[in-house]
């Protein structure tokens, strides 16, 4: 959806960190957009692409308003094949604040990658409670 050219699409793990929604959206009250924070023990399940060249990513940074709202940095995600060096978006503590919900719509987004979560993560992404349409 973001037009940045990839290669391959894979399913990624990112041990010692959680799914949360606090990154207040700029357009709605109340409703939030993803964040990973560091939880011990916890795992994000996703999408890692592996993009045809370095230059993708920057195609990237308007979208999630980097460097204002998330910063981008770079972690290991544990995949299929391998540990893999892969650059995630981290929302920056200005933006953030307790007790928002996802839109619908954008919780949907994230259902779509269910052919690369676990069905166990899948199933926990979709009871996550959210906002109805705005």
């Amino acid at each position: 959806d973001r037009g940045m050219n990839f290669e391959a699409a894979v399913d990624g793990q990112l041990h010692g960190l959680e799914l949360q929604f606090h990154k207040a959206s700029r357009q709605h009250a109340g409703a939030g957009h993803a964040n990973v924070a560091y939880a011990p023990g916890s795992t994000v399940e996703g999408v890692l692409y592996t993009l045809s060249n370095s230059e993708e990513i920057s195609r990237m940074d308007p979208f999630e308003l980097a460097p204002v709202n998330y910063s981008r940095e770079v972690v290991q995600i544990a995949t299929a094949q391998g540990v893999v060096s892969s650059w995630i978006y981290f929302a920056n503590p200005a933006v953030l604040q307790s007790g928002l919900k996802p839109p619908r719509s954008y919780l949907d987004h994230l259902l779509a990658g269910k052919p690369f979560l676990s069905d166990s993560y899948y199933r926990m992404l979709r009871s996550w409670e959210c906002l109805e349409e705005l």
